[in-house]
């Protein structure tokens, strides 16, 4: 996930990244919904009354550089993130920064710009069917690379969610309707579901804190509920209230990747990003000693981690089966 976000250590810095926000906002009309980008706005926390008159200064500071900022009060802040604490005084609002899904934002104004010079990329989550190359076997354009995940793999989430919760009756899915890769993860899990008699309910990530946090708590009224973390943009924004509203709930939750574990979440499943870009960057020497991109086919991961964090599941009292701890490659204990 990239964030667009202007920032002002000095006069430079706020130049350059005030215009490269308003290149990307010029830029999404034309990007491609894979993109995610999401205005989703920057919060500049005050915790004392000195960071809320710093706040006043930063405020004038953006809007001289023409940047959107507004201060708002502990009352609005609370009502805008209910999941911080109650004690701090406000925040400084930066609306239009947002964020962006790497993946499907670069590859698509990158072969606008040259269809002749070559491409790599190493997450992508649907080359096909956004246009970038003809099949997956035969790429037949100047972009090449390796996707993020298959699809097939939500259908381990809940296979996970079920070994470490096997009375398991509801599951709220987390996800961005509007994202693609939410659509087609939620299919699976909705196919892997069915016949297990496992009622789902949707958590639509965009609308923001207050939705999720409301969403959360009608999953956890039936006993025996979890979660699954698709992969979005916006899940990666919201993590850190997922994994407080989670523990809270009591909610064992499956998430795609480790970053989400080392943060207090239970369990993820998914590809290593590292072993990724290694693959990319083979691409890259083959390519640089003279293969086409055209002929070399865009691969899935082969490397996938299972990582579980034992302090949350004691927390939540769950005893994760031997035989599921002898198959993860970390334990976080």
């Amino acid at each position: 996930m990239g964030h667009v976000v202007v920032m002002d250590d000095s006069p430079e810095q706020l130049a350059l990244t005030a215009y490269s926000a308003q290149l990307w906002r010029d830029l999404r009309p034309q990007l491609d919904a894979r993109a995610e980008f999401d205005a989703c706005g920057t919060l500049w926390i005050a915790e004392d009354s000195t960071q809320l008159e710093a706040l006043e200064q930063k405020r004038a500071t953006y809007r001289s550089a023409r940047v959107a900022a507004d201060v708002i009060d502990a009352r609005e802040l609370r009502d805008a993130e209910p999941g911080l604490r109650d004690d701090l005084l406000g925040a400084l609002l930066v609306p239009d920064d947002a964020v962006i899904y790497p993946p499907g934002a670069t590859i698509q104004p990158l072969q606008q710009a040259s269809r002749t010079v070559p491409i790599v990329f190493a997450q992508a989550i649907d080359p096909v069917g956004a246009g970038n190359v003809e099949t997956s076997a035969r790429p037949n354009s100047n972009a090449t690379g390796f996707l993020q995940f298959e699809y097939s793999l939500a259908g381990k989430w809940l296979e996970l969610l079920r070994e470490v919760a096997p009375e398991l009756k509801r599951v709220g899915v987390i996800r961005d309707p509007g994202a693609p890769a939410g659509i087609g993860q939620w299919a699976v899990i909705q196919a892997a579901a069915q016949p297990l008699g496992i009622e789902l309910m949707s958590v639509d990530l965009r609308g923001g804190a207050a939705t999720i946090e409301r969403s959360l708590t009608a999953v956890a009224r039936v006993p025996n509920a979890g979660l699954i973390a698709v992969v979005s943009a916006a899940g990666q924004l919201h993590r850190e209230l997922v994994a407080t509203l989670s523990a809270k709930h009591r909610l064992p939750t499956v998430y795609p990747y480790r970053f989400f574990v080392t943060g207090g979440g239970l369990i993820s499943y998914g590809p290593d990003l590292v072993s990724q870009y290694r693959r990319a960057a083979g691409y890259v020497d083959r390519i640089l000693k003279g293969e086409k991109p055209a002929d070399m086919p865009v691969q899935a991961p082969t490397k996938y981690e299972l990582v579980i964090n034992l302090k949350t599941a004691k927390a939540l009292g769950l005893t994760i089966p031997p035989s599921l701890l002898a198959t993860a490659d970390e334990v976080i204990e």
